[in-house]
């Protein structure tokens, strides 16, 4: 079983990512990384740059666009995960036109029996305009959807805006 599941949310730029890690520096426990991003661009490219500077040494990254579920798996108590971020993960997916359902739930699956504390981020999307395309809705029905199932899971739920936490679920950090 896990121990301890923190779910991170916010909007783009609120710092979330940041807090994430401070949070998980805070541990004191063995640090892991799993970058879900994929490089399609030098923009994506310069994001993950200043993601590793702002991070810092002391942790070990792994890059898993699509199946955290192995890495998940192999992590042990002493240590403590970090996944950046269930909005990549989702936008991999629905790019990749995989049955969302059956991902969603195979992470699910993955976050309850792993052994390791873990914090994911991942963006709020329901707070704007509704999409002007197809697409777009798509992605913002399915955030919205994987958010609540991974608010549901998780034993703490922290929304940060402007970098300020709040708590929404569980016990304060």
């Amino acid at each position: 079983m896990h121990a301890d599941l923190t779910f991170i949310l916010g909007g783009a730029a609120s710092g979330k990512s940041l807090f994430a890690e401070q949070t998980v520096v805070s541990t004191g426990k063995n640090r892991i990384y799993l970058a879900t991003s994929q490089v399609f661009d030098d923009e994506m490219r310069q994001k993950i740059r200043q993601h590793i500077a702002q991070r810092g040494s002391g942790w070990t990254t792994i890059e898993t666009p699509f199946d955290l579920s192995p890495e998940l798996a192999k992590l042990t108590r002493d240590q403590i995960c970090l996944i950046d971020c269930a909005t990549m993960w989702l936008t991999n997916h629905l790019l990749a036109e995989s049955n969302l359902h059956e991902a969603q739930s195979k992470l699910l699956n993955a976050l309850k029996t792993c052994a390791a504390q873990i914090v994911i981020v991942s963006n709020e999307v329901g707070h704007g305009i509704v999409p002007d395309n197809a697409l777009s809705r798509r992605f913002r029905e399915a955030q919205g959807r994987l958010n609540i199932a991974l608010a549901a899971q998780a034993d703490r739920v922290v929304q940060v805006t402007a970098g300020l936490p709040l708590v929404l679920k569980g016990p304060p950090l």
